[in-house]
């Protein structure tokens, strides 16, 4: 059921916005604000190679917030577009994006979900504000006072304070049993080695491994990802190798990639983005093994949480601990919007209804 929570209160702004011409005129200080508000798709990495793939057809509407003592408190990257003939703004990222959002650190958001909505409130020409996959646990809908449409789950596990050893031993016997046997019998009959992508000259070669094993998983089901996706993702990893972001994991048997994680670890958080494997090895289990490799790895490297992102798959639980959705918050504009956003808000009143409305804002 879609909910609108009642908007905070009318308050005087404590931040100033002036819109950006050029998403790279923010470049200096737009990631280390990123990594304030601890999103890896909230750096500006990230929006530009969104801006490269899918900006045709937008019109970017650039914010920065900035204090009394003029630093930059919060960035508000926003572009106008349309959707079935709706004039919409949406942030940029929309559509790739399990995270979505301004970019502020969280003690900021008030403030700067006050100065989003001053912003569209001054801005003409929209019939709908899209706000896509915004953490719901940080309380944006009612900070913009916008209609949730749609919730999603986004799967974490806690690795604060604890060590790898200490997770397996909370979890059942079966499972801690899985984990070791599985990958000790393909150390064993096959050779097991587990391969990180590090060098640039290899990298196309690899996201093209990557695509090859995520085909061979998902048939049909992957040409969202190798599609103009795959583009995306595959310049987005060599800008990410470059920051020390990228994630790429191989396992090999008998010399050869059987499956591929593809990930990111950024601030304090990895990142499970996609991952692929060859269906002829279904019985080895080494999907399951490659899987608990990263997650290995991350506690080794003193990560705080380990984000398996949107989607409520079964694995997912096998492993995760807690869960962090994600909401579509829709705010209307106008009378063409509240007419849109009534018609959107009785849809998701029905199940099929509710499907329609999830293809619509991915």
């Amino acid at each position: 059921m879609a909910v609108r929570p009642p908007a905070p209160p009318d308050v005087d702004a404590e931040l100033r916005t002036e819109a950006v011409d050029d998403l790279d005129a923010l470049r200096d200080d737009w990631t280390a604000l990123a990594e304030r508000a601890d999103s890896a798709f909230a750096t500006w990495e990230w929006a530009t190679t969104w801006w490269r793939h899918y900006g045709a057809g937008h019109v970017p509407m650039l914010h920065a917030c900035r204090d009394g003592e003029d630093r930059l408190i919060g960035i508000l990257p926003l572009c106008r577009g349309s959707l079935r003939g709706l004039r919409t703004v949406r942030f940029i990222g929309h559509g790739v994006s399990d995270q979505l959002g301004p970019v502020c650190a969280p003690a900021d958001r008030p403030a700067v979900a006050r100065a989003l909505r001053r912003v569209l409130d001054a801005s003409p020409g929209w019939d709908a504000f899209l706000a896509e996959r915004m953490a719901a646990r940080d309380g944006w809908g009612a900070l913009l006072a916008g209609y949730r449409v749609r919730r999603e789950p986004s799967p974490t596990l806690s690795l604060r304070g604890r060590t790898w050893d200490e997770f397996l031993a909370a979890r059942s016997q079966n499972f801690r049993q899985q984990v070791r046997r599985r990958e000790r019998k393909l150390e064993r009959e096959r050779g097991l080695r587990f391969r990180l992508a590090t060098d640039p000259d290899r990298l196309d070669d690899d996201m093209t491994t990557l695509f090859a094993l995520h085909a061979a998983r998902w048939g049909d089901l992957s040409r969202s990802f190798l599609g103009t996706r795959g583009e995306f993702h595959r310049e987005f990893a060599a800008r990410a190798l470059e920051r020390g972001w990228l994630r790429l994991w191989f396992a090999e048997l008998d010399g050869a990639p059987a499956a591929a994680w593809y990930g990111l670890r950024f601030a304090r958080d990895d990142y499970f983005c996609q991952s692929g494997r060859d269906p002829r090895e279904e019985a080895s289990s080494v999907g399951f093994v490659l899987l608990s490799h990263t997650i290995r790895d991350a506690f080794a490297a003193g990560q705080d949480t380990y984000r398996l992102l949107r989607g409520g798959e079964t694995y997912k639980d096998r492993f995760a601990d807690g869960d962090a959705p994600v909401d579509t918050l829709v705010t209307p504009h106008g009378v063409a919007g509240s007419a849109a956003v009534a018609a959107v808000l009785a849809a998701t009143r029905w199940r099929p209804g509710r499907r329609i409305v999830g293809r619509l804002v991915n």
